[in-house]
């Protein structure tokens, strides 16, 4: 008699890392770049730090420009889109509040090394371009173009093109002309003196 042929069981497929390990992944990553730069960093020492697998992290991320940039994006505690008030100022503030100072001065070398690197490997530049400016820019339009909507700005007001530039120079010249991290405290000094008068309002 002949019997039934066997069919081996389908595989399972491979499930994506939960939110809380994929937490401590990006974790280890910041805490690395903080303490070797991005030329220092391997994916190697990623998984050794998180004892996690090299074939499991190129399964969840491309490459390292990629996981960085995926890093760094996490930590971000909210996101402009997400900020509504219901006045420009509000939405500012809101966004200003959410930042700790702490965090903020490690935040600020580990941006200027990245900015550095960015020159040898365009990868990285391109990484960070997708996953982190790209929203930011799309998410700070949405914010102005409500305050448009309301009346707040005028339409044609020039500092319009320009309210990215005037954000990204508050963090990286204060270092510069002060020798200080950009705190909250400047921050919201920054936005009531420089940026909503720019604006208009």
């Amino acid at each position: 008699m002949i019997g039934h042929p066997t069919t081996a069981p389908p595989r399972a497929r491979r499930s994506r890392l939960g939110p809380e390990r994929e937490a401590e992944l990006y974790d280890a990553v910041l805490a690395l770049l903080r303490e070797v730069g991005y030329e220092g960093l391997t994916m190697e020492a990623v998984a050794t730090r998180t004892r996690c697998s090299k074939a499991t992290l190129y399964r969840q991320w491309a490459g390292k420009p990629e996981l960085v940039a995926k890093a760094l994006r996490h930590q971000k505690p909210v996101s402009l889109a997400d900020i509504d008030t219901g006045s420009l100022r509000g939405d500012f503030m809101t966004f200003v509040d959410q930042v700790d100072d702490r965090r903020m001065a490690e935040d600020t070398a580990l941006i200027r090394g990245l900015a550095h690197a960015t020159h040898a490997h365009p990868d990285l530049l391109d990484a960070l371009r997708r996953l982190i400016v790209a929203p930011e820019l799309s998410g700070l339009q949405t914010l102005l173009t409500r305050a448009v909507e309301r009346g707040e700005v005028h339409p044609d007001a020039p500092a319009l093109a320009y309210v990215p530039h005037l954000m990204l120079g508050a963090l990286v010249t204060r270092p510069l002309i002060e020798g200080r991290t950009a705190d909250v405290e400047f921050l919201r000094q920054y936005v009531d003196s420089a940026l909503l008068p720019a604006l208009g309002v």
